[in-house]
């Protein structure tokens, strides 16, 4: 839970600063750096139910083919 609440805090001050640099604006950079890590959150849902999809299919077919494989 340490490393996922540290790569927050650099996250949101990568977007913030950022955005500052281009803008110059607190209020422009402080509201990228709140916007972007939720809109990326929700996208990383859907990429992960893809990948899911994707996974679940090469099992199906390794699994069809008698193809056994270990996860890593």
């Amino acid at each position: 839970m340490t490393k996922t609440a540290t790569f927050a805090v650099v996250h949101f001050t990568v977007a913030f600063v950022v955005v500052y640099a281009l803008t110059g604006s607190l209020v422009i950079g402080g509201l990228a750096a709140l916007i972007e890590p939720m809109i990326n959150t929700v996208a990383y849902h859907f990429h992960e139910k893809v990948w899911d999809r994707i996974r679940a299919r090469r099992a199906a077919r390794d699994q069809a083919a008698g193809i056994s494989r270990v996860a890593i």
